[in-house]
């Protein structure tokens, strides 16, 4: 049924290797569109021959991020198109009034760095009424174990665990900010979903967040670093001003994450691709 296909689209240079391989050995006239993900830009390509010589069958390849383009060289960033993930906007809530909410969106697992926000508690001091909300699944015994610990010392710490999609929004809609601490995104979805909705986001200064934000996004902090988080955290709840800067350039960023902006973008790339095929026959 694969070879059927006039057009193979590819999603993380590593794990489907063993189809793009085949892919060009059957159909090696016919276009290859790879799709990069965090771990294929951050990690796998580095280290990786299989993932490496993805890269090179693939006729074009898509990151989602502006500064993914940046881990490949000349000749691989030609044939690459920076397509930004896009959402359907929720409506922004009213926040709480009686204490500044932080939710966190993202599995208990190391790429995110899932505890960084719930860690900056300890340097924020209690009289300030900042609370950091959680939500995502543990994806091992350890991972719950520490959760549950953290809230057990921390009151000010919740993990909810894992809500269906809409539970996730409502929660992402009515908070102050979002926190996204995470060691290595390739572009997280979750960051768009902030965009579109209209909330500011406190972001690790890592390539796949600014990628998103910009990168003279001004809420950006050290990877790891819980006390530089912590005073983002504080200056978010107490600084209107600056919370209405990082606003402004939340909404400086919409029109990347429209529906509208995506397909034009994949209908171009599609007609570019198959422009390219037809040369080639």
């Amino acid at each position: 049924m694969l070879f059927r296909s006039d057009l193979l689209i590819a999603l993380h240079a590593r794990r489907s290797h063993a189809s793009i391989k085949a892919w060009k050995a059957a159909k090696p006239r016919h276009p290859l569109l790879l799709v990069l993900t965090g771990t294929d830009l951050y990690r796998d390509i580095r280290s990786d021959a299989a993932a490496r010589e993805s890269l090179d069958l693939a006729d074009r390849m898509v990151v989602l991020q502006t500064r993914g383009l940046d881990e490949l060289d000349a000749g691989k960033r030609a044939k690459t198109r920076v397509i930004f993930q896009s959402v359907v906007a929720h409506r922004r809530q009213q926040p709480p009034s009686g204490y500044f909410l932080a939710t966190v969106i993202g599995h208990l697992r190391e790429e995110k760095d899932p505890f960084r926000a719930a860690l900056a508690l300890a340097h924020i001091d209690p009289g300030e009424k900042i609370r950091v909300v959680h939500l995502g699944r543990a994806l091992s015994g350890e991972y719950e174990d520490h959760a549950r610990e953290l809230m057990r010392v921390e009151p000010r710490y919740r993990w909810l665990g894992e809500l269906d999609h809409a539970g996730a929004m409502r929660w992402l809609a009515r908070s102050h900010v979002m926190v996204i601490s995470s060691l290595m995104e390739g572009g997280a979805h979750v960051v768009s979903e902030a965009i579109a909705t209209g909330v500011p986001v406190i972001a690790s200064a890592i390539p796949g967040n600014l990628g998103l934000l910009g990168d003279d996004y001004p809420a950006r902090y050290p990877v790891g670093d819980e006390k530089a988080l912590a005073a983002m955290l504080r200056r978010a709840r107490s600084d209107s001003a600056w919370l209405k800067t990082l606003q402004s350039a939340i909404g400086k960023r919409r029109a990347l994450v429209l529906p509208a902006a995506e397909r034009c973008a994949l209908k171009d790339l599609l007609a570019e691709l198959i422009g390219s095929c037809a040369m080639r026959e």
